[in-house]
């Protein structure tokens, strides 16, 4: 099969790894000194489970040069989605399948959702672009729990983590997630196919929805914040928010607080995403999270003070 890796950073490129491990065309889209470094050294990839390895890449920025592959990776972040969502049509044929594995609420969140499918999230998608380009009925959904960094260009770095649970948005096992999984697990990656997707997209949530701009404000790793008895507070109220927008949608979470709160302590002096782009003078990711959250909240009437509170906050800073 042939893949394309559309934003081959940290976590789009081991994942590209992978699946040249397991005998796959893979083509890689990157810019600048990375695009550079891929080109004339190869991509070098440091993992603390499964060893260094170097591959030569076929790598560009110019997606017209690759052609419709059988699966567009999406590694960007959430909201560059709708600034990518046209570039990516070279790569589309008609059964070309878009796998997102963005922090946050997708695009296609309400495909095949009963008496909500064509509904928008606007965080997400402004004006529908998104879906215009890579329509919902090509979606697969994934959730990186998979720990990578971006070394020097050409270097990736593999901490920890090799879980990738997918998901059609109808629940479905179909032909094509199915050659996904099997795809990924004959390089390594765990990719169990959920009958739910929904739910694991909130369970991630829970946690990214407050612990990603509380960590920008106040520049503190995760067990900085839970271990001072206000932050701590204010990250429950914000949970318990989330979990009653969650549910307003139709997905009751099975992971409690007190059970989120526990695997993001075992986390420990971990620095979110969000924080390590504000540190790195990138834009965050902050719509796409805490935004979209808020705007389900707003269209549900579930109150969410806490939440906005900090989201108010953290817009004001990024900006």
């Amino acid at each position: 099969m042939k893949f394309a890796i559309y934003g081959a950073g940290a976590i789009g490129a081991f994942l590209g790894a992978r699946l040249l491990e397991s005998g796959h065309e893979v083509v890689f889209l990157a810019r600048r000194a990375h695009l550079e470094a891929m080109r004339s050294k190869g991509l070098r990839i440091h993992s603390d489970q499964l060893g260094d390895k170097t591959y030569p890449v076929q790598a560009t920025d110019d997606p017209a040069e690759v052609g419709p592959v059988d699966y567009v990776l999406l590694g960007v972040k959430g909201h560059v989605i709708p600034e990518i969502a046209a570039l990516c049509e070279p790569l589309l044929a008609d059964h070309t399948a878009v796998v997102s594995m963005q922090n946050g609420l997708p695009w296609w969140y309400f495909h095949g959702v009963d008496g909500e499918d064509g509904a928008r999230i606007e965080a997400v998608d402004p004006g529908g672009a998104v879906e215009r380009s890579l329509a919902s009925r090509r979606a697969i959904g994934g959730i990186a729990y998979i720990s990578c960094s971006v070394a020097e260009p050409g270097v990736v770095r593999h901490t920890e983590g090799l879980r990738f649970p997918l998901g059609e948005p109808d629940g479905t096992r179909t032909d094509r997630i199915k050659a996904l999984s099997d795809a990924l697990r004959e390089g390594g990656i765990k990719a169990p196919i959920r009958g739910d997707i929904r739910h694991e997209l909130w369970v991630k949530l829970l946690g990214n929805g407050i612990f990603n701009p509380l960590s920008a404000l106040t520049r503190k790793t995760m067990i900085e914040m839970l271990d001072f008895p206000e932050t701590q507070a204010l990250i429950r109220a914000a949970m318990h928010e989330t979990r009653e927008t969650a549910s307003a949608v139709g997905v009751q979470l099975s992971f409690s607080v007190e059970q989120r709160l526990e695997g993001a302590r075992s986390a420990g002096r971990h620095k979110t995403s969000m924080l390590q782009d504000l540190e790195a003078g990138r834009k965050p990711e902050l719509e796409p999270i805490t935004g979209a959250i808020l705007e389900l909240a707003a269209k549900r009437n579930v109150a969410a003070p806490h939440l906005q509170a900090v989201y108010a906050a953290a817009k004001l800073l990024f900006a």
